[in-house]
């Protein structure tokens, strides 16, 4: 569900995506997945996320050299970018099938994987944190391109805490915003209340939302002090665009010994060694 009274989320389809979804999104630049995935997958996250967070927190406050940025924040909430050989679990999300039939069809038959990243975030780390609305893309959000900008990333989050209420730091975006062509007003950007027209993502733990790379967003503002927020977040672009820098980060054994052949797809083959000759 989502607030300030916008239509119910769509439950998520596994064979292929409906019209209404497809036409959800095109509309209004983003699409919730309910319960997307089970509880127990869930479960499974979060014990190898907490694990992984332990390591990536011990490695950066000791200065050792490790794959992927960790970004530390008060006494306990990080954010780790890079994060698909951190666990299989996270590798295993990639081209998770359910979630490879919405990423094809919105965006390309082709795709491939632009970044990863996982948030756990605590209300009392964030207590003067402010909204930090802003765009995904390089060149200052791809705004050189022109207004429309075009659908050149998707960005897709799974919620493994509960956020059915607002005030968790949930996901909060201006639906629609990714057609217009000019920007919010700078007062509306800087207020910490919601302003007319944007709403925060409330779903359960296990939900997917699938957003373009124009539609205004930023991580909601944290008012409930027991608070905790845990998320993962997945990127996709067009194959003829340029790798990102996460592509340089992982060693050699990564991309040839623990991807499959489908996940070997979402790839530049420069990244491999020896390199694929191949397109797409």
């Amino acid at each position: 569900m989502v607030t300030n009274q916008m239509p119910a989320a769509v439950t998520a389809s596994l064979t292929e995506i409906t019209p209404s979804e497809r036409f959800f999104f095109e509309s209004n630049g983003y699409l919730v997945l309910e319960n997307f995935l089970s509880d127990e997958h869930v479960a499974r996250l979060q014990v190898a996320l907490d694990r992984v967070i332990t390591q990536r927190r011990a490695q950066q406050q000791a200065a050792i050299p490790h794959t992927g940025m960790t970004r530390l924040v008060g006494e306990r909430s990080t954010r780790i970018f890079y994060i698909l050989d951190d666990d299989p679990l996270f590798l295993e999300l990639l081209d998770w099938p359910a979630m490879m039939t919405y990423v094809r069809a919105l965006l390309n038959p082709k795709p491939h994987h632009h970044a990863s990243d996982a948030i756990v975030e605590y209300a009392t780390d964030m207590v003067e944190r402010g909204p930090g609305w802003h765009l995904d893309g390089h060149d200052n959000g791809y705004r050189n391109l022109g207004h429309p900008i075009p659908l050149l990333q998707l960005k897709l989050g799974y919620y493994l805490t509960d956020m059915r209420e607002p005030g968790q730091g949930n996901l909060t975006i201006i639906p629609s915003s990714h057609k217009a062509a000019i920007e919010p007003a700078p007062a509306d950007l800087k207020r910490r209340d919601l302003f007319p027209g944007a709403l925060e993502v409330c779903a359960p733990a296990g939900s997917a939302i699938l957003f373009h790379n124009a539609l205004w967003h930023t991580a909601g503002i944290f008012r409930k002090p027991e608070s905790r927020r845990v998320i993962l977040y997945y990127a996709y672009e067009h194959p003829w665009m340029v790798a990102s820098q996460e592509h340089w980060s992982y060693p050699n054994a990564f991309y040839n010994e623990r991807l499959s052949p489908e996940q070997r797809k979402l790839f530049h083959g420069f990244v491999f060694d020896p390199p694929e000759a191949r397109w797409g």
